[in-house]
């Protein structure tokens, strides 16, 4: 991925300076063909988001733009960083960056004096991040556009929970969706607070009649690799310690059918739960689950380069998934090294006589593609 964009100085064929008010690429400059509603400079020019056009080869070219000191474009798990480029001696810096179809994806500006989201998107995740999506990109209904200066709602029941077998303290927050029922543990629970507005998202598919009535648990992670690269002592302190709390709690919370929702890691360990303590968890949404994991595999210079589906792998073919495993896979459609470790994970999970539903989100490993099928594969568990 580069800016393609002309570097300042730079002349066409014609002679005439690149992206000129007077050369070839028209009176607004290389962001004439992508439709601006002014010229460089105006109010009217800074107003737009991100915005694309057709590449001639199945996808898109998308402007970026940033005013003000030199940066580059970050994009989550799909890209590598892209240097933007400064139009002549203005404070507008752009990159032209070419994307696949149907692609969204968060991203963010890095200066020297740290990353920032995007000003003029108001689609934004968290305080530092922005969503970019292609026009072809499936909607996302139910999820709201967060500027990154609003602050997500939080749930208003909380649950302070000092675990003796993890260690330290977390807050769980819960909500219940519809007036409560089973239990959705959201691993990673603060980020679904934090960046993505998840409480507001289920509200709006239960009041569409998308999603049955639900009791969501945002349950935080403090060590990520530690808690969920398959080690029982997580699973065990869910059960003995914090789901009694979440019953003894204010939100009425149904433990006994319980769907855990996890993504990454997180949905390594949910399925890991499912087959090693199956009278706790038989319903999961997994969305591009860490199927590559296997014991030191983090610590291998390329941890996807190891046996194709890991240590979940491994122990479905010694012994198969316990009998009214319910589980929805999903994974990024631009995943390509993700892919073979998911799929043949998926194979072997349904092949063993789980109920499984597959299916491919528009977007890499990132949570901005995760969410919509966050809500529809809960809501698929449940039933």
């Amino acid at each position: 991925m580069h800016a393609s964009g002309p570097c300042p100085g730079s002349t066409d064929s014609t002679g005439v300076p690149a992206g000129s008010p007077s050369g070839p690429d028209g009176p607004f400059g290389p962001f004439g063909r992508f439709g601006l509603p002014g010229a460089p400079g105006t109010d009217e020019f800074w107003a737009a988001a991100p915005v694309s056009v057709p590449s001639g080869d199945g996808g898109w070219t998308t402007l970026f733009r940033w005013r003000g000191a030199p940066a580059v474009v970050e994009f989550e798990s799909w890209s590598d960083p892209v240097p933007l480029v400064r139009w002549h001696d203005t404070d507008c810096w752009y990159a032209e960056v070419r994307m696949p179809a149907r692609l969204r994806v968060t991203y963010r500006f890095r200066t020297d004096d740290g990353a920032y989201a995007d000003p003029y998107n108001p689609a934004g995740a968290g305080g530092e991040r922005s969503i970019a999506a292609t026009p072809d990109a499936p909607p996302q209904p139910h999820w709201p556009a967060v500027a990154a200066s609003d602050v997500l709602p939080l749930p208003r029941a909380r649950i302070r929970w000092a675990s003796e077998r993890l260690g330290g303290r977390r807050t769980v927050r819960v909500h219940p969706v519809g007036g409560g029922g089973p239990v959705v543990l959201l691993l990673d629970g603060d980020d679904w607070l934090h960046l993505h507005p998840a409480m507001t998202a289920f509200d709006a598919a239960f009041a569409a009649g998308e999603m049955p009535p639900a009791t969501l648990v945002f349950v935080p992670a403090k060590d990520r690799l530690g808690e969920f690269g398959c080690r029982p002592q997580w699973w065990e302190a869910i059960r003995d310690e914090l789901l009694p709390l979440v019953a003894g709690g204010e939100v009425p919370a149904d433990v006994g059918t319980l769907v855990v929702a996890g993504q990454s890691l997180g949905g390594l360990s949910a399925l890991y739960a499912a087959l090693e303590f199956p009278e706790l968890v038989s319903r999961v949404a997994c969305q591009s689950g860490s199927f590559w994991w296997e014991p030191g595999a983090e610590d291998l210079p390329d941890p996807l380069g190891g046996p194709v589906g890991g240590a979940i792998a491994a122990r479905l073919r010694e012994r198969p998934a316990p009998a009214g495993l319910r589980i929805a896979f999903d994974l990024g459609e631009h995943e390509t090294r993700m892919r073979p470790h998911c799929e043949t994970v998926e194979a072997l999970t349904e092949k063993s006589g789980a109920t499984v539903r597959i299916s491919r989100s528009a977007a890499g490993h990132d949570r901005a593609g995760w969410r919509q099928a966050l809500l529809r594969d809960v809501a698929w568990a449940l039933s």
